[in-house]
């Protein structure tokens, strides 16, 4: 009989513990400004590049657009975004930031900051370890095993 490993020696419990962590420093900087994480994030990508549609949101942040347009919903009753159907097809929504969403930013420039800050390494440990993680996850994304469910 084989040992089991040991909860700790598991990769996905110490990125799954991470990332709670990673969550409660976010929480109280969000709730701040009214917005939980994946909203944020939605933010985030519009004040990169304003007038992005649903489905490119979507690939972006790998969500559904199922988890993504009750997200959208909720910013815009908020009043940081507006949903425009596209002239050349009204199938395509068009997500642009509204007055109060481009302010918005000016409010939640210092959260990079506070996050780095709560990692306790400097900027070149943090683009390592985060080309790392990316590195990782395109690696799974791309598992034949995987999909299969297959070792």
């Amino acid at each position: 009989m084989q040992a089991q490993p040991e909860l700790d020696n598991f990769i996905c419990f110490a990125m799954y513990t991470a990332s709670h962590a990673m969550n409660r420093v976010y929480k109280p900087l969000l709730d701040a400004l009214g917005l939980t994480y994946p909203q944020y994030l939605v933010m985030v990508s519009l004040w990169q590049e304003d007038g992005q549609t649903v489905g490119g949101l979507g690939e972006k942040l790998f969500l559904e657009s199922s988890t993504l347009t009750p997200l959208l919903k909720r910013l815009e009753a908020a009043g940081h975004i507006r949903r425009e159907r596209s002239k050349e097809d009204e199938r395509v929504v068009i997500i642009r930031l509204s007055g109060e969403g481009i302010a918005l930013q000016e409010k939640a420039a210092a959260i990079p900051n506070c996050i780095a800050g709560a990692t306790g390494r400097d900027a070149a440990g943090l683009a390592r370890l985060q080309g790392e993680i990316v590195a990782l996850r395109e690696a799974l994304n791309g598992s034949v095993a995987a999909e299969k469910g297959e070792c």
